[in-house]
C-alpha cells in the first residue's frame, strides 16, 4: 500500500472518530439540559434518512408523536420544529427578535448572489433597505394601489389569451398563463414593460426555471452535514450554479437595457430606477449589483411562483368539487352580472371568494416548511432549552391541518371561514391558526401583493369561465415538495366563456 493510500485511509478514519466523538458528545451535553422532545436519529445524518420525499408531511407524523414543539437534528444540525399556532406564536412573535437571521444554505450562496437577496439576507442595515424600498415603491399598501392600473392591464391580456384558446377549443395549461401573468405584473411594475408574450417559449422556459429553482433551494444535504459539503453528493449545487448562470444572463440583460433607456422615464421612475439610485447614494447604506440582482431574482421568483400555485391548488379543489365552483359563479354572477369583467373594487363583496383563498391558503400553503430562521442565542420556549444557532422551521403545512384547531381538517370546506371565530382568521401574520406567508419581522414581503392577486386572477378565471377536465383525465391532488408546494401534476383543463364576447375584447 503506497503512502499516500495509508494516509487517505487514516486521515478517513480520522475524520469518521472524530464526528462521531463530537455526536456523543454533545449528545452528554444536550441530557443536561431540558430539550423538547423528539427522534434521535441516526449518528451524523440524523433524521435526515427518515424524512422521504415529503418531509413536511413526516414532520407532521412525528409531531403527533412528540408534540407540536420539537428537536431534532437534521444531520449535524440542531433543529426545531413548531408545528401549532400556540407553537408558532411563541417563536415568531415572542422571541421574533431571537430568530431573525437564516442559516448558510447552498440555496442562498449559490442562487441567492451569497445571500445577499430581501429573502436569505441576515437581519441588518441592508436588509432593512432593501424591505423598505420594495414597500414603499413595489409592495407596500399605497404602492399596491397605485399600480392597481398594471395588474388590470396583465388581466386583459391573459383573457384574451384564454378566450381564443376557448374558441379553439384548446386545453388550457393552468400554470403556464399564470405564470404569465403574474410575471408581466411584476415586469411592468419594475422595468416599465412586460417581457413575455402570453403563449411563448420564452415564458414556459422562464416558469421552468422558477420551479426548477424552487424545489433545488429545498434538497441539498450538504446544508445539513456541513463537512461533506464540498463532496455535493446529489449534484444539487452543480444545478444551482448552472441555474444561477441562466438567471444572472436573464437579470444582467434586464438591468443593462434598463439603464440605456433611463432618460426616458425621467419624472417617471419605475421600481428599478429608484432602487438602482441607492448605488450612488452616499447619504445612506449603499446596494451593490449583486444585492440589486438579488431583489429581482425574488420578485421574479418568489414573487410569482408562490402565487401560481396558490391559484392552481384552488382552482383543482374547485374542480374536485363542483359545488363549491357554482357556489362562487353565483356570487360573482350577483355582484358584478355577465356584462363585465371583475375588478379588483369588487373584492371586497365577495366574502365567498375570499373564503376559498383562505381555505387554499390552509390546505396547500405555498411555503409548506418556513424558510429556516436561526437562533441569534439560546432561550427558553415553554419550558424547553433552544440552543445558540438553533434552526428553526415552522411546519405551517401541519398548522392548517391541525384537527385540535380546524374540524374536518382534510376537507376543503371554505364556508368554515364565513362562520364562528374562524370568520375573522386573516393570513397576514396576525392569527397563527393561518399563517401561509409567515409572520413576525421577516414575513413574505410581497404578501399585500400576492393576496390581492390571487383574489383577483381566482375571481377573474371563475367569474369569466367554465372550467371541466378533459376527458378520462383524474384529476392528481398529488404534492411536489421543494421550497414551494407545487401540484406534482400541472393542471390543465377545457374552458368555455360565460361572459358577454364583448367583455374579453
Amino acid at each position: 500500500m503506497t503512502f499516500d493510500a495509508v494516509f487517505l485511509r487514516e486521515l478517513g478514519v480520522g475524520v469518521l472518530i472524530f464526528l462521531l466523538s463530537r455526536f456523543f458528545i454533545r449528545s452528554i451535553v444536550r441530557n443536561s439540559v431540558h430539550l423538547p422532545p423528539g427522534p434521535r436519529g441516526w449518528p451524523i445524518l440524523g433524521v435526515l434518512p427518515l424524512l422521504g420525499s415529503m418531509p413536511h408531511v413526516t414532520l407532521t407524523n412525528m409531531a403527533k408523536k412528540y408534540g407540536p414543539v420539537m428537536f431534532l437534528k437534521m444531520g449535524t444540525c440542531d433543529t426545531v420544529v413548531a408545528s401549532s399556532p400556540d407553537a408558532a406564536q411563541a417563536f415568531l412573535k415572542a422571541l421574533d427578535h431571537n430568530f431573525l437571521n437564516r442559516p448558510t444554505i447552498a440555496g442562498a450562496t449559490h442562487l441567492g448572489y451569497n445571500g445577499q437577496d430581501l429573502v436569505f439576507a441576515n437581519y441588518g442595515p441592508k436588509w432593512k433597505l432593501l424591505r423598505k424600498l420594495a414597500n414603499q415603491h413595489m409592495l407596500g399598501g399605497r404602492a399596491l394601489n397605485d399600480w392597481a392600473h398594471v395588474r388590470a392591464s396583465e388581466v386583459k391580456h391573459m383573457l384574451k389569451a384564454m378566450y381564443e384558446c376557448a374558441k379553439e377549443g384548446e386545453l388550457v395549461v393552468v400554470g403556464d398563463l399564470l405564470s404569465c401573468a403574474i410575471t408581466n405584473m411584476v415586469s411592468q411594475v419594475v422595468i416599465s414593460q412586460r417581457i413575455f408574450s402570453n403563449k411563448g417559449l420564452e415564458s414556459m422556459e422562464f416558469k421552468e426555471m422558477v420551479v426548477e429553482f424552487m424545489i433545488i433551494s429545498g434538497v441539498n444535504i450538504g446544508d445539513f452535514v456541513p463537512c461533506i459539503a464540498w463532496m455535493d453528493f446529489q449534484g444539487v449545487v452543480g444545478k444551482m450554479k448552472r441555474l444561477h448562470k441562466k438567471f444572472d444572463v436573464f437579470l444582467s440583460k434586464i438591468i443593462e437595457e434598463h439603464m440605456k433607456s433611463s432618460h426616458e422615464r425621467i419624472g417617471k421612475p419605475d421600481f428599478l430606477d429608484v432602487v438602482m439610485k441607492n448605488l450612488e447614494d452616499p447619504s445612506q447604506e449603499r446596494l451593490s449589483f449583486s444585492n440589486i440582482k438579488a431583489l429581482l431574482l425574488n420578485l421574479f421568483t418568489a414573487g410569482t411562483d408562490t402565487s401560481t400555485s396558490i391559484i392552481e391548488w384552488a382552482l383543482a379543489e374547485m374542480l374536485k368539487n363542483p359545488n363549491i365552483l357554482i357556489r362562487a359563479q353565483k356570487e360573482l354572477d350577483e355582484v358584478i352580472g355577465r356584462q363585465r369583467v371583475l375588478v379588483e373594487s369588487d373584492l371586497p363583496k365577495l366574502p365567498y371568494l375570499e373564503a376559498i383563498c383562505k381555505e387554499t391558503y390552509r390546505m396547500h400553503p405555498s411555503t409548506p416548511l418556513s424558510v429556516p430562521r436561526m437562533a441569534t442565542e439560546a432561550c427558553n420556549v415553554n419550558g424547553y432549552y433552544i440552543p445558540k444557532n438553533t434552526r428553526l422551521n415552522v411546519n405551517i403545512w401541519a398548522i392548517g391541518r391541525d384537527p385540535n384547531v380546524w374540524s374536518n381538517p382534510l376537507e376543503f370546506n371554505p364556508e368554515r371561514f364565513l362562520r364562528g371565530k374562524s370568520a375573522k382568521v386573516d393570513p397576514t401574520g396576525v392569527h397563527f391558526e393561518l399563517i401561509p406567508f409567515g409572520a413576525g419581522r421577516r414575513i413574505c414581503a410581497g404578501y399585500r401583493m400576492a393576496i390581492v392577486v390571487i383574489q383577483y386572477i381566482l375571481g377573474t378565471l371563475v367569474h369569466s369561465f367554465d372550467w371541466k377536465l378533459p376527458n378520462a383525465q383524474e384529476l392528481s391532488m398529488d404534492e411536489a415538495f421543494g421550497l414551494t408546494l407545487q401540484k406534482a401534476v400541472p393542471l390543465s383543463a377545457i374552458i368555455s366563456p360565460r361572459l358577454l364576447s364583448d367583455a374579453y375584447v
